[in-house]
């Protein structure tokens, strides 16, 4: 059994979820694999890594995590500001409102908000008036408050570079059925392989083709100052995270080889940290080259029973 993490991570709209659905909600690392997010890696519009599958986004990684674990729950779109508004008045402890994609640089409780980046993220809404939001934000702030306006800009989320419509929601969650963890892990296991096989324009060739795309960005000195942030501060941090998840997930029901392999995996991820930050891009490139292949080992070591 590979040893579990445990710490902090950008995990919020796994965080987000496990929060509405309260004590009966399994623990957030369930609900990533759930998600479908560890089984691949993407160049989004082939520049923008992420080690999350091609055509993968966190709305629908959502909408499969509730459906496995037996709930439902109105999910739709307030499509104007003032409908947002109404929206966020009827909200409560007893009755939270899931919002998101919201835009991560807006929301201004945060130090140095105020300039969209990209970033999408999500947050529970507990109440709200005329002036004031009140939410957890699942990245290390419960009850963060800030201006009503200031929250509609950030969940407008104008600057997601993924489909989504502002002002999204997902509000009134009702188990339909009890499924328990196990039960809904084995379940995820196909579309973990249909993950594993998928395809998109940024990343024809699949995972592999991005790790190896990665990786020669990395030889020939072309990745950009804002796509190594954007791998240190985030990308490496979540793809380890998602992937040492699974591997304990993987290992706990009884799929030893798939596990091994996704521990592998987040080895290799989390190996990228130091090299990146450090500018050895020949170390970072050669994990990369390492991890490639290691996408096709997963996804027939999960066709194998």
């Amino acid at each position: 059994m590979p040893l579990r993490y445990i710490g902090s991570g950008p995990y919020c709209y796994a965080n987000s979820l496990a929060m509405v659905l309260g004590a009966e909600a399994p623990e957030p690392a369930v609900i990533e694999m759930l998600t479908g997010s560890p089984f691949g890696m993407q160049m989004a519009d082939g520049r923008t890594p992420f080690f999350d599958p091609p055509g993968w986004n966190p709305g629908i990684g959502l909408d499969a995590a509730v459906e496995l674990l037996g709930w439902t729950c109105e999910r739709g779109a307030a499509g104007t500001a003032a409908r947002a508004r109404d929206r966020l008045r009827d909200t409560g402890p007893a009755r939270p409102l899931l919002a998101g994609p919201v835009e991560l640089g807006l929301l201004s409780h945060r130090p140095a908000s105020g300039t969209a980046i990209g970033a999408d993220h999500f947050v529970v809404v507990i109440g709200a008036d005329d002036e004031t939001v009140l939410f957890h934000d699942p990245q290390g702030h419960p009850y963060a408050t800030i201006p009503v306006d200031d929250f509609l800009a950030a969940w407008r989320a104008d600057s997601i570079d993924y489909p989504c419509e502002p002002f999204t929601m997902r509000t009134d969650f009702r188990r339909t059925a009890h499924v328990d963890t196990e039960t809904a892990l084995r379940r995820s296991l196909d579309a973990a392989r249909r993950w594993l096989a998928a395809r998109d324009a940024g990343s024809p060739g699949g995972a592999a083709a991005a790790a190896e795309r990665l990786a020669e960005l990395l030889e020939t000195g072309r990745l950009e100052p804002w796509q190594r942030d954007h791998l240190v501060h985030f990308a490496v941090r979540v793809g380890a995270r998602r992937l040492a998840d699974a591997a304990v997930l993987l290992a706990g029901i009884g799929r030893g080889a798939a596990a091994r392999i996704a521990e592998r995996q987040a080895r290799l991820v989390g190996a990228l940290q130091y090299p990146l930050v450090s500018g050895d891009d020949a170390a970072a490139a050669g994990t990369l080259r390492a991890l490639a292949p290691t996408y096709a080992h997963l996804a027939d070591a999960l066709t194998t029973a």
